[in-house]
């Protein structure tokens, strides 16, 4: 059974240092949460690059490619037309299509996979809203909760965070 030990700070900058302090204490398993973006908490966290760039290229490059080629098929093998005695392929007349097609897969493959791998959503539940203090994270509080499956590593947990400056601590049971 998974134990969330959540951890309240006032500041942003306390919360920042916080989790910077907990990382170098080898506390695995943290997350940070607040009501806006807190500069500087993804390298307190030392989370890993984002793979949204990539992803987008991916699919603004796939979708580029793929208006093209569309383009050249529909024109110049399935249905050519002659028309003034031009050829049925014109590169720069498909030029158009091809940006508004990349442009449409790569927003859609960064939504798509945003909303079910990166977000892992629809995930409509977390154990740590089972705590009522975990209100405020969505009001004017700042939140670091610590992971752990074991039951003895708790004590030591909230003793790390006091000493990290958290105002509350308190432990959240995953429930069944």
């Amino acid at each position: 059974m998974k134990r969330f030990v959540l951890g309240e700070f006032g500041e942003p900058g306390d919360c920042v240092e916080a989790a910077r302090k907990l990382r170098e204490g080898g506390v695995t398993g943290l997350d940070a949460y607040s009501l806006y973006p807190m500069h500087g908490i993804d390298e307190a966290l030392e989370l890993p690059r984002s793979k949204v760039p990539l992803v987008a290229l991916i699919g603004g490059v796939s979708g580029a490619l793929g208006g093209y080629f569309m383009m050249w098929w529909m024109n110049a093998w399935n249905y050519p037309i002659n028309v003034g005695n031009r050829p049925p392929h014109g590169f720069w007349t498909n030029i158009p299509i091809t940006f508004e097609c990349g442009i449409l897969l790569a927003v859609l493959s960064i939504f798509f996979s945003s909303i079910f791998y990166f977000f892992a959503l629809p995930r409509t539940y977390h154990p740590v809203f089972e705590s009522e203090q975990f209100r405020t994270a969505s009001l004017d509080r700042f939140w670091i909760s610590a992971e752990t499956e074991d039951e003895s590593a708790i004590a030591g947990l909230e003793e790390k965070f006091r000493n990290a400056g958290a105002v509350r601590v308190h432990t959240v049971l995953e429930s069944v």
